[in-house]
């Protein structure tokens, strides 16, 4: 039994390792890191809001900060997942747990001069989790995957001229993840060559329940330019570095579960006859078994990323804004892991390049309000293979909502909504090597709300 369950340990920690970078692809990532840039769509490349998000969007952007203005900016999103896993063969079904998850976001900036402007971000870009019941179908592969991950972004912009703005800044990544997943004692191998199986367990036998962790810190750097040639037209390009995050470290802890079962006479295992069998199974949770805390190493690369955005008022009322996405994926084509049991292993991904496109618009109403809509489509950066309980991605459309207001004269409030539908997507619901055995359905609610103050 030891092969099978250290193989456990090694898919376990290959779902740590590509999770989170697949969530920025698209997935469960979080792009809505500012209300008033959630109300259109997550527009902001080529204009950004004036919340301290541009550090997110453009940090060129933050270079039109007025001198001597100190900026504070605190909200968050609260998303409220929904979907399912579908199974082909037998048409039974696992639903989400219904829960919501919150958000936040924290800017504060200052304006140094009339050129020179600078300011700190904080913010969770992977702050999701995909949450199933400990009994769905999908268990042995994931029934929770967590991302704790908060980025710290320091950044400077500088007017370049009357017309052109640059930024950029340092990334401090903060990563920590968590996965849990059910043993199908089914699979394990009771004596050599046989395994429970072929002695009459079912399958989707729980025996085991499997916790693993891992932590690291990252570091990379972001860059953004404005043009603006007139008062109504503007443009922006924004880059996101590449990230290579090596040595994670990860643990993992196992806890029997109880299978009730009593052996028969005559039983391989040469058990008495009405022998627990948890009681034969127990030593392997002990010191000495395989199902003891067991660790192991790898690295990961986060893609580069590169946004394009234009700005356009046609009116004094009436702003519009479209913005382009590139990922690059396609640097997920292995993963190399390097446990103390089974020496290195390789694992292929073959993950490919995503577009996202952006359309957002906003409208003055009277002199202190605005409301804004948008709507937005992305592809999906993990093939057929990859779509999984832990990431069941695919393409989407996004519609979007907003409105902000005034708060006196120091500051202003902004409200948003979102609505996400994913197209359904066939995947598997067993570990990496099995066939697609199902289709996964994805839908989400999200209500932003962004309070921004000036001194």
């Amino acid at each position: 039994m030891r092969q099978n369950v250290v193989w456990l340990a090694v898919s376990g920690l290959l779902a740590l390792t590509w999770t989170p970078a697949s969530l920025t692809a698209q997935g469960f990532s979080v792009n809505e890191h500012s209300s008033c840039a959630m109300g259109r769509a997550g527009t902001g490349v080529a204009d950004p809001c004036d919340d301290g998000s541009s550090m997110f969007y453009n940090p060129a952007g933050l270079a039109g900060t007025p001198k001597g203005r100190t900026q504070i900016s605190a909200g968050g999103t609260l998303i409220r997942p929904s979907g399912g896993f579908t199974q082909d063969a037998t048409g039974l079904s696992s639903d989400l747990n219904d829960k919501t998850f919150p958000v936040p976001a924290l800017y504060v900036t200052h304006g140094f001069s009339d050129r020179f402007a600078a300011g700190l971000g904080v913010f969770a870009p992977y702050g999701l989790t995909t949450d199933w019941p400990t009994n769905a179908i999908g268990r042995f592969s994931s029934y929770k995957s967590v991302i704790r991950n908060i980025y710290i972004q320091p950044t400077v912009a500088v007017k370049l001229g009357k017309y052109v703005k640059l930024g950029a800044g340092f990334d401090l990544n903060l990563l920590h993840l968590e996965l849990n997943q059910r043993v199908d004692l089914s699979e394990q191998t009771a004596v050599p060559g046989i395994t429970f199986g072929n002695l009459g367990i079912p399958t989707g036998t729980d025996f085991a329940d499997a916790k693993i962790k891992g932590s690291k810190t990252g570091y990379g750097y972001h860059v953004g330019l404005t043009l603006q040639p007139t008062d109504k037209l503007s443009f922006g390009v924004r880059y996101l570095s590449r990230q290579k995050i090596d040595g994670i470290d990860g643990k993992a802890t196992f806890r029997q579960i109880n299978t009730g079962i009593l052996l028969p006479a005559s039983n391989p295992l040469g058990a008495p006859a009405g022998t627990p069998l948890d009681a034969i199974l127990a030593p392997q949770f002990q010191p000495g078994g395989s199902l003891v805390s067991q660790g192991g190493a790898t690295g990961v690369r986060l893609p580069e990323q590169l946004s394009l955005g234009v700005s356009f008022r046609p009116t004094s009322k009436l702003h519009l804004l479209f913005d382009y996405g590139l990922q690059n994926w396609k640097v997920w084509d292995t993963i190399v892991l390097d446990f103390s049991i089974l020496g290195p292993t390789v694992l292929p991904q073959d993950f490919k390049k995503t577009d996202s496109w952006r359309f957002g618009g906003e409208y003055n109403v009277g002199s202190s309000s605005i409301v804004r809509a948008g709507f937005l489509t992305h592809s999906g950066a993990a093939p057929d293979a990859n779509v999984t309980p832990t990431l069941p991605e695919g393409g989407r459309t996004e519609f979007t909502a907003g409105f902000g207001t005034r708060l006196g004269g120091s500051g202003h409030i902004d409200l948003a909504y979102q609505y996400i539908d994913q197209a359904d997507r066939r995947g598997r619901s067993r570990e990496a090597g099995t066939p697609n055995d199902g289709i996964y359905n994805f839908k989400a609610h999200l209500f932003g709300a962004t309070f921004t103050w000036n001194f």
